[in-house]
């Protein structure tokens, strides 16, 4: 059961569903960069029937080596700002678009818990990208509350939420 706060699954399939339909109407395909969510953004996703028509992949990258071979981010950017940063998620969905045919990608990373707090990133620190194809991109910080399924859960809650508003400008 989600803590207070955090979606519970019909609000998540809500989300996910949303999404499909605008990426179906616009003839536009999706591509996911997860860290700590290890991929629940596209199960979300691909959990929807015909998923094929504007889903293109989702990459699960935890380590710093993932997040450079699959993603392209450059051993100097972690070893600066760490993965969990606003550096770090703007090389990873500008990685993940690079890579596919996709017109919009969204990246997260963050501090799942309940272990991995540095000073000043708390556990619930989690920086989501979106990016569009043609130059739009925008990352955030985001500060949530509860244990690590609760994060996990506002985490790709908030990305798909960007996801929409970045189809819909």
């Amino acid at each position: 059961m989600p803590q207070s706060g955090a979606p519970d699954d019909a609000e998540l399939v809500g989300l996910g569903q949303t999404v499909a339909e605008t990426l179906q109407q616009r003839g536009q395909m999706l591509v996911t960069a997860e860290s700590c969510t290890g991929g629940w953004i596209a199960k979300t996703l691909t959990d929807i029937a015909g998923s094929s028509a504007w889903f293109e992949a989702g990459l699960v990258a935890y380590s710093y080596e993932a997040k450079q071979a699959l993603l392209g981010v450059r051993p100097e950017t972690l070893a600066q700002h760490g993965a969990v940063s606003q550096e770090t998620v703007v090389e990873m969905v500008s990685g993940a678009l690079a890579r596919y045919g996709a017109s919009v990608a969204v990246a997260v990373t963050g501090i799942a818990g309940p272990g991995g707090a540095t000073p000043g990133k708390p556990v619930g620190t989690i920086w989501i990208g979106w990016k569009r194809r043609g130059g739009y991109a925008k990352a955030e910080v985001f500060h949530f509350d509860g244990d690590r399924e609760s994060v996990r859960r506002q985490t790709v809650a908030a990305a798909l939420v960007g996801v929409q508003k970045i189809l819909s400008n």
